[in-house]
């Protein structure tokens, strides 16, 4: 797995979930669920499949660091041990 890879997965976990979230739009250092709008629900199914997309358990207490495109990748690299 690569950072490209684990970005991929970030975008298409969350255009998954929102559909009209063109992922082109998704600014890589801004919080994606309050600049689209995404409640919790939608939020804890990103995280559902960003699980299955990598088989990385993410405990509630880093579901902060998930709030951005850019922190997504960074968190989840260093759980798959991907460098940078």
């Amino acid at each position: 797995m690569t950072r490209d890879g684990i970005r991929a997965a970030v975008v298409g976990a969350i255009t998954s979930v929102a559909p009209e979230i063109d992922p082109a739009s998704l600014p890589p250092d801004v919080a994606f669920r309050q600049a689209f709008e995404l409640d919790s629900m939608d939020f804890l199914n990103v995280v559902v499949r960003l699980h299955d997309a990598l088989g990385v358990d993410v405990p509630e207490a880093d579901y902060s660091r998930l709030a951005t495109v850019n922190g997504a990748v960074e968190y989840l690299a260093g759980k798959l041990g991907v460098g940078g």
